[in-house]
């Protein structure tokens, strides 16, 4: 009896494809069912769709990956996570698993490493998991303050409404435009002086550095002259007028006499006033003063 026949060729044919097929599942998958590589657990409260063959890194090179998770129905208390790491991969203790998702959905396990890297954990240790929100999360988080703010929102744009629809707004803004139509003219104007005293200002200097020269010429000419002589004379003259002044104050002399004696003072306004009514009388009869005669008087 041959034992080849066609019925075991079939069946040896789909043992194979079913081997070929499983195995090619767990490639794509990442699965290395071969391998030898080193097994570790993870605790989480929440795996946020964490399944099978999800990826695990580490600073962002992938390092091994997530070969099943283990959720108990009775006790419903923390999920685990069975890893396969690469065997050249050490874990250092206190090292910490991460759940990141990024915006398609994708899952995967980052771990964090401790400062200290002297320790080693044992291969089958357990590590502590936690969850990154990310984004998304975060933006879940902030929709209760978002929905508190909304009211106040409402209220200040309905407050923000009514002060726009105020005619003194759209006046102010009117009067706006008008001051910033004079404050381009202004600026204008300001430009035009500007540019007038910037083709004046050489000729200023120069005239101030005449004058500057000027002033250095007439220092140098008083740094010559004889200023002790001069306050000499200047003392002299003075002393000669203090002279003067005390003969005026003095009894002695006619000037001295004329401002002190009131009598000398009335006999010359008398005097004064006779003479000038012997020159009206004159000027009036002079036949009584001087005469005329061709053929001499009798």
């Amino acid at each position: 009896m041959k034992f080849f026949t066609k019925e075991v060729q079939i069946a040896l044919v789909a043992i194979a494809g079913i081997a070929v097929l499983f195995f090619g599942l767990s490639y794509l998958k990442g699965l290395s069912l071969f391998s030898n590589d080193n097994t570790y657990y993870i605790k989480f409260d929440n795996v946020s769709g964490l399944s099978a063959s999800s990826p695990v890194y580490a600073r962002g090179y992938r390092v091994g990956v997530v070969k099943d998770i283990v959720y108990d129905y009775e006790k419903a208390s923390d999920i685990v996570a069975v890893i396969d790491l690469d065997k050249r991969m050490n874990l250092p203790r206190g090292t910490q698993a991460e759940l990141e998702s990024d915006m398609l959905g994708n899952i995967k396990i980052n771990l964090t490493f401790p400062q200290d890297l002297s320790v080693m954990m044992a291969v089958g240790d357990t590590i502590f998991g936690t969850v990154d929100k990310g984004a998304l999360g975060q933006v879940a988080e902030m929709i209760p303050a978002i929905e508190q703010m909304l009211p106040k929102l409402d209220s200040i744009l309905v407050s923000l409404n009514t002060l726009l629809a105020d005619p003194a707004i759209a006046r102010s803004i009117h009067n706006v435009d008008q001051i910033t139509g004079n404050l381009t003219t202004s600026t204008r104007e300001l430009n035009v002086l500007m540019a007038q005293l910037n083709h004046e200002v050489p000729g200023m200097v120069t005239r101030a550095n005449t004058v500057l020269d000027n002033t250095g010429e007439l220092t140098g000419k008083l740094n010559e002259l004889d200023l002790a002589a001069t306050m000499a004379k200047v003392d002299e003259t003075l002393e000669n007028v203090h002279q003067m002044t005390e003969a005026l104050n003095s009894d002695k002399g006619t000037l001295g006499l004329l401002m002190r004696d009131p009598a000398l003072y009335e006999n010359l306004n008398a005097t004064m006033r006779s003479a000038d009514s012997l020159l009206i009388d004159l000027r009036e009869h002079p036949k009584r003063y001087v005469h005329f005669s061709v053929f001499g008087r009798k």
